[in-house]
């Protein structure tokens, strides 16, 4: 039996994967652990689920992958750098002390951590693979497809020099077509309009995804005019004057901000119209892109099949339009494709490239529903309820899931633990909140009482695998929610004269639909499809919820707050339901009403534990 311990670490979404002999036995992200949202550090507490799940220690691992190359993207540091120069000194000499002490040594670094994890010497360590970081999150998505052959294609910030590739996997190996290299890229291209709205970068994307439907696409001709020169190909080049990344603290400069007609907005300051608008003009401007790119590629390679990795992959909205365009046959996203499933490409790769293993891929994927983090026993979940006085029931599920969905028709809402943690961004029925779609309140309720969010901020909806064309336009499954698509014609609320003359969040609180608290206002929704293969529990619970309801979807949001990286452990699910207006709790057979726990008493103020995303 060979097995190979994948990691990413040092820059953010730390995380580790395990196989055995090419079979992915678990995975998970460092800050679920740590409780620190995107922890870059070296992800030790993952590597000791990891091996505590395959019942391993250090010295039985044969190999250590890590996810990227430091001295390649040592190597960009300093070219840029001389490129610029004597523009970016001060980031410079800011930088170079932590790249010459950390990362330069990084190899020595992971020794030393690793050595002090395994309590060994370095020398007694298994032998340690660096992959390049696009190669990482190709073989992440190929390596762990349905598919014998397909086109990869990579689009994320930065690696090590590449922001976007082109792969073509067959078989057990992954041949580079083409790149993009490094300032010019889309990723940092939508993070800069991330930071000019005022949210967080590598963290807040997904945010300027969600306000984008509220605002109009006039700025996409000034985009196209003085940011970003496209080719038909797909292919661009980005006008770096009016960026700050690859030089600079900040990602845009004064005259990025020029043309659009004032300063960055503050973090938390109000949202106006025109941000919104900024948002939609650089959210088209990416689909359009990444649809040329997808031609291109389908042009060249001849082949039926898409694998989809790297951060921009979790832009669902352009994955929608990529699928309504037609381009492939079919189109697989890996569901962890940021950084952290870089760990797990890293170890693909190490056994289907380094170690030349031979593949057959199978009829779904290899990701096991990216249920691969920690699983709780009900004997774990009441001795940890049992140290905090909280009051439950254990009900067998021919009880439990009826009565769930009856609280869920009631307009309840319930925090749902069961199973294997997610691998990934996204919660998909392991650690998530549920609420009934039909409310035309939910959503305010939801992120204002629970979540403590954003208002603007859509939810999505969890959906039986075989009810998906029924309600939305699509017809294939969709299980890590990584798709967006329209809903039916039969469901949708037309709107009034006067309705349709709102603009921006004045739409919020127009039901579009006969589920409006998971149809967003350009009456799209982000699906995840449950089949009884993956998570049989959860597709009862939802038949149970369509036998009251006639509906058979739910919404789905991950169990957290604001700032919070998603719940791990029962103590860590128990905290949030307390500290949030949740209204009943289930943990695997374990069942909590709000209304009978004790009170709650914090020494501190919570809501300060977590920096706000």
């Amino acid at each position: 039996m060979t097995t190979i311990l994948g990691i990413s670490a040092f820059y953010h979404d730390s995380a580790a994967a395990l196989l055995k002999d090419g079979h992915i036995v678990a995975a998970a992200q460092e800050e679920r652990f740590t409780r620190k949202k995107h922890d870059p550090d070296f992800p030790e507490q993952a590597i000791k689920f990891c091996l505590k799940q395959a019942n391993l220690k250090i010295s039985d691992i044969d190999y250590i992958a890590f996810y990227d190359k430091p001295l390649l993207k040592f190597e960009r540091l300093l070219e840029t750098y001389l490129a610029y120069a004597p523009r970016g000194f001060k980031s410079f000499i800011q930088a170079m002390p932590v790249w010459l002490k950390e990362k330069l040594l990084l190899k020595a670094t992971l020794k030393k951590s690793f050595a002090k994890l395994a309590n060994c010497k370095e020398k007694d360590l298994p032998q340690l693979l660096f992959t390049q970081h696009h190669q990482s999150h190709a073989a992440s998505a190929f390596f762990a497809s349905p598919f014998k052959e397909a086109a990869v294609l990579c689009i994320d910030g930065v690696g090590e020099w590449a922001t976007t590739s082109c792969w073509l996997g067959s078989g057990n190996s992954l041949k580079p077509i083409w790149e993009i290299q490094f300032p010019h890229s889309l990723g940092l291209l939508y993070s800069a309009f991330t930071y000019y709205t005022g949210f967080k970068v590598n963290s807040g994307e997904y945010k300027l995804m969600g306000l984008a439907p509220y605002g109009e696409p006039k700025y996409v001709d000034l985009i196209y005019k003085h940011l970003i020169d496209v080719k038909e190909d797909g292919s661009f080049r980005l006008n770096m004057d009016y960026f700050n990344y690859a030089v600079g603290l900040t990602m845009t400069n004064e005259k990025f901000h020029k043309i659009f007609g004032s300063p960055p907005r503050e973090p938390e300051a109000e949202i106006t119209q025109d941000m919104m608008d900024i948002a939609r003009s650089i959210q088209v401007v990416t689909e359009e892109i990444i649809i040329k790119i997808a031609r291109n590629i389908k042009s060249d390679l001849k082949i039926s099949n898409l694998c989809l990795a790297g951060g921009v992959a979790l832009n669902c909205v352009a994955n929608g339009k990529i699928y309504q365009e037609n381009i492939f046959d079919n189109i697989w996203i890996q569901p962890a494709a940021g950084d952290a499933g870089g760990a797990l490409g890293a170890a693909l790769s190490a056994w289907y490239e380094y170690l030349d293993k031979p593949r057959s891929a199978h009829a779904s994927d290899d990701m096991r529903g990216s249920f691969l983090g920690p699983k709780f026993a009900t004997t774990d979940i009441t001795e940890a309820l049992d140290k905090t006085k909280a009051v439950y029931k254990v009900l067998d599920d021919d009880i439990l899931l009826p009565k769930v969905a009856k609280l869920l028709a009631e307009d309840n809402v319930v925090g749902w633990f069961q199973s294997h943690m997610e691998f990934g961004p996204r919660a998909l029925g392991a650690r998530s909140i549920l609420g009934n779609p039909q409310s035309t309140k939910m959503q305010s309720t939801m992120n204002l009482k629970i979540k403590y969010r954003e208002s603007f901020r859509p939810f999505a909806p969890v959906i039986k695998e075989d009810k998906v064309s029924e309600w939305f336009n699509f017809n294939d499954p969709s299980p890590y929610m990584l798709m967006v698509a329209n809903i039916q014609e039969q469901h949708k609320k037309s709107m009034t004269a006067d309705q349709e003359q709102l603009f921006g969040i004045e739409k919020l609180n127009i039901p579009r639909s006969t589920i409006p608290a998971i149809t967003h206002v350009d009456y799209s929704a982000r699906i995840q499809s449950v089949s009884t293969e993956t998570n049989p529990r959860y597709y009862k619970l939802l038949d149970h919820f369509e036998s009251i309801t006639q509906c058979p979807i739910l919404i789905n949001t991950s169990f957290n707050v604001r700032g919070e990286p998603i719940v791990c452990t029962p103590l860590d699910a128990y905290r949030c339901f307390m500290r949030t207006e949740m209204d009943y709790l289930v943990l695997e057979n374990v069942i909590l009403a709000k209304q009978d726990q004790p009170a709650w008493e914090e020494a501190h103020n919570w809501r300060e534990e977590f920096a706000l995303d």
